[in-house]
């Protein structure tokens, strides 16, 4: 019998969906091993690893088969909900998934409202997501913040902050809180109709400051260090720099690149020529593992966080600043704790040989980006300097033959006043300096991973999986609406989707297809079993450049400790003595790796609301203009669009699109006028007028224009699209009675006996 891993793996390989028949002819199964397949396969599908109805199957891709989902609104006595996790790499929205009971449901559940949490089976069909409910979750207290809005009676109201919600909640106890202020509340009772009460008044829900306090609270970002952690970080900080096992690279001219406001410094490089073509390079990266040690409260605060978290007027550090900002960062002139990575490159960019070390260093400058291009643009640079770009050529060339996927995809720098307030929003500027520095940081990165399976030691690998079928079955069938194939009994490299970018000579084509490729592709994780690089056309990868910020490095870090027997004598005082990896650890790096994964995707979402909220901030004085936008997102009830150069999407409601009927084409990913033939696809690029920005909840909505640049009369409540399964197939035709809701119709009244 084959394993649920094989059968996923000959699901992945398969051309489309296929039967229990193929599977078992496959496998060479027969009799009684047929039964027993069937049964594998129910319990696969139960485990919302693969998804089919009795005789047809394939691998599960997007939404979980069974998963936890969020309400989020209520149309027409109709719930809908998105999942509770989701954080695509490509950005795009969650799909907006339509609630039913369950069929054979034995009783019904009480009535769905708003920020509900429940947990459901999925399934795609043809016209979206559809669940049902198996069960509903309880509350969720944490996060739960909005806004005191009074309405004509003075009843007060909690207004969300969140974009996705479009419906306020009632405040039973106002406690202190004032109208316009921005507040923490939590239940008042157990039924819906006992609304929430305020807990804390956290003020001006838009002064300085307040966009990235809602995110921290909104995620849940942990940001008050205990008491414990930073009584450890202060006895961590007088540690000795002990020169037992550690070498002395105080002589080299190391220098550390980084962003002008950068507070802490990871890594510092070097790099001279070895007289046949190649380079000896050092990566010197902060010994963080000296410092934060298995078992210790430092330790036990910096997984729980995961990560630092970055937003435009403030760092939420994953260690405290006496060692994010100071003892562990690479400061110049200081010396300094280092992993150092020594790595021989040849002429043609290969890595011919590697060691790490533990060192002291002392960085002989710290450079902003812009001011080492500058030095190399106006050839004032030093030798040092120098020759980390010829260096770099050479592992720039060997990149380049590797072709990883290249999607040219800006970064918005969002940069604040001294009030904190946002004086400009832009696109993040690519120098060579930039990539001078990651080429030098993928570089070690692939060597510490390699060191580490020489040694048969456990990596924490960087994770990034090769699309999923069905992931490449929606995008052959997109492409083929360009006229364009793609070819699935290849094998997929990132070269293949380069090629194809490269061969669309239309900007505007080119824009949807990279939209497509983008959504396309899987997200990056953390983990222990090595399934390769896809992106990078990388074969192992782990992150080892980042200890300050990231728990992955460090992680890493302690590997390398064991491995090439670093450790040094133990600390006197109050510290765990140890500073590889426990063997506490060693049996639960899949549990850490997943959280960890986890704490990544919770920044990520809280760094994108933000800038979010800042962008629309940036723009609620801009109302009423017109900005070129690209679409990023087509659904059946409209498209979101994004502004070019400022980034923020924004909706387009379908029923602002005219009075003509816009039919959704799910395959081509598109809305089509029924009439005008009207098209709107991603990637495509459109005027569009500024509607609503609110800096509250970072939500934008756009208006349509017509040919003479006027706003498109919108078709009122028309249907959005005809459905001719509905109202005996008449296109557009209402129903007779509103959906989804309880109870006799409105026209019928029931007068039962009269009492007497």
């Amino acid at each position: 019998m084959p394993t649920s891993a094989q059968v996923l793996e000959f699901l992945q390989s398969a051309d489309g969906i296929v039967g229990k028949r193929e599977i078992a002819k496959a496998f060479g199964l027969k009799g009684q091993e047929k039964i027993a397949l069937k049964k594998l396969l129910k319990d696969m599908a139960e485990e919302g690893l693969i998804d089919g109805k009795r005789t047809a199957y394939h691998r599960m891709g997007g939404i979980p088969k069974v998963t936890v989902l969020k309400v989020m609104d209520i149309d027409d006595g109709q719930p809908f909900a998105i999942p509770e996790s989701w954080s695509p790499e490509d950005g795009s929205p969650p799909p907006r998934i339509r609630i039913f009971e369950q069929k054979k449901s034995k009783g019904r559940h009480a009535a769905l409202k708003v920020g509900d949490r429940i947990l459901a089976r999925t399934e795609e069909a043809g016209s979206g997501w559809t669940a049902e409910i198996m069960k509903k979750l309880p509350d969720q207290t944490e996060g739960m913040m909005g806004v005191v809005e009074l309405d004509e009676a003075g009843k007060p109201w909690l207004a969300p902050v969140d974009k996705r919600i479009r419906t306020s909640t009632a405040i039973s106890d106002l406690g202190a809180a004032e109208a316009g202020q921005l507040v923490m509340v939590e239940p008042a009772g157990r039924g819906p109709r006992a609304g929430v009460k305020v807990i804390e008044v956290l003020g001006d829900p838009l002064a300085p400051k307040s966009f990235s306090l809602i995110a921290i609270s909104k995620h849940g970002i942990p940001n008050v260090f205990p008491e414990a952690t930073l009584e450890e970080a202060q006895l961590a900080a007088k540690l000795p720099l002990s020169q037992d096992k550690r070498e002395d690279l105080r002589h080299l001219p190391i220098v550390a690149i980084d962003p002008s406001d950068a507070r802490d410094h990871d890594d510092a490089i070097w790099a001279e020529p070895d007289g046949e073509g190649g380079f000896n390079a050092v990566i010197a990266i902060a010994d963080v593992s000296h410092y934060v040690r298995p078992g210790g409260a430092l330790d036990r605060e910096a997984r729980k966080r995961g990560n630092s978290v970055y937003f435009p007027d403030r760092v939420v550090p994953m260690l405290p600043e006496i060692l994010s900002a100071d003892v562990c960062s690479l400061r110049q002139g200081e010396d300094r704790a280092a992993m150092v990575c020594h790595v021989t490159i040849s002429a043609t960019g290969k890595m011919t040989s590697t060691r790490f070390t533990r060192a002291i260093v002392r960085i002989d400058e710290v450079i902003a980006y812009e001011e080492a291009q500058r030095r190399i643009d106006d050839e004032e640079a030093s030798q040092n300097l120098v020759n980390l770009w010829d260096c770099w050529k050479v592992l720039a060339a060997a990149r380049d033959a590797r072709d990883p996927l290249n999607l040219d995809l800006p970064e918005r720098r969002v940069v604040l006043d001294e009030q904190g307030k946002v004086a400009e929003i832009a696109v993040r500027e690519r120098l060579d300096a930039h990539r001078v520095v990651e080429d030098f940081m993928i570089t070690a990165n692939v060597a510490a991973a390699k060191a580490l399976e020489k040694k048969t030691a456990p990596v924490v690998y960087r994770v990034h999986e090769t699309p999923s079928r069905e992931k490449l079955v929606a995008l052959r069938e997109y492409l083929e609406t360009f006229g364009k194939k793609l070819a699935l009994g290849q094998v997929v490299t990132p070269s293949l989707f380069n090629r194809m970018l490269k061969d669309v000579s239309d900007e505007s084509e080119k824009a949807q297809v990279m939209e497509a490729v983008l959504r396309s592709q899987t997200q990056a994780y953390y983990g222990p079993n090595n399934a390769g690089h896809f992106g990078l056309a990388l074969a192992s990868y782990a992150h080892f450049t980042s200890p300050i910020r990231r728990y992955a490095d460090l992680l890493v870090h302690r590997a390398l400790v064991d491995a090439y027997d670093l450790e040094q004598p133990k600390p006197k005082g109050d510290i765990p003595p140890a500073s590889g990896l426990s063997d506490k650890d060693r049996e639960d790096l899949a549990a850490i790796s997943d959280a960890i994964s986890k704490t990544e995707r919770r920044a990520m979402e809280a760094e994108r609301d933000t800038i979010d909220r800042y962008v629309a901030a940036w723009l609620s004085g801009r109302v009423g203009e017109t900005f070129e936008t690209r679409i990023t997102g087509v659904q059946s009830f409209g498209f979101f669009a994004t502004i070019i150069g400022l980034g923020g999407d924004g909706l387009v409601p379908v029923s602002t699109l005219g009075s003509d009927y816009f039919r959704y084409d799910e395959k081509a990913q598109t809305l089509e006028g029924e009439r005008s033939g009207k098209k709107y696809a991603p990637g495509d690029i459109l005027e569009l007028k500024l509607g609503e920005a609110n800096a509250l909840t970072g939500a934008l909505k756009f208006v349509p224009l017509d040919s003479d640049g006027n706003p498109i009369e919108a078709r009122g409540n028309r249907p959005q699209f005809r459905d001719r399964k509905k109202s005996g197939g008449k296109p557009g035709a209402k129903p007779k009675f509103k959906q989804g809701q309880r109870g006799r119709p409105g026209n019928i009244r029931h007068q039962g006996k009269k009492k007497r």
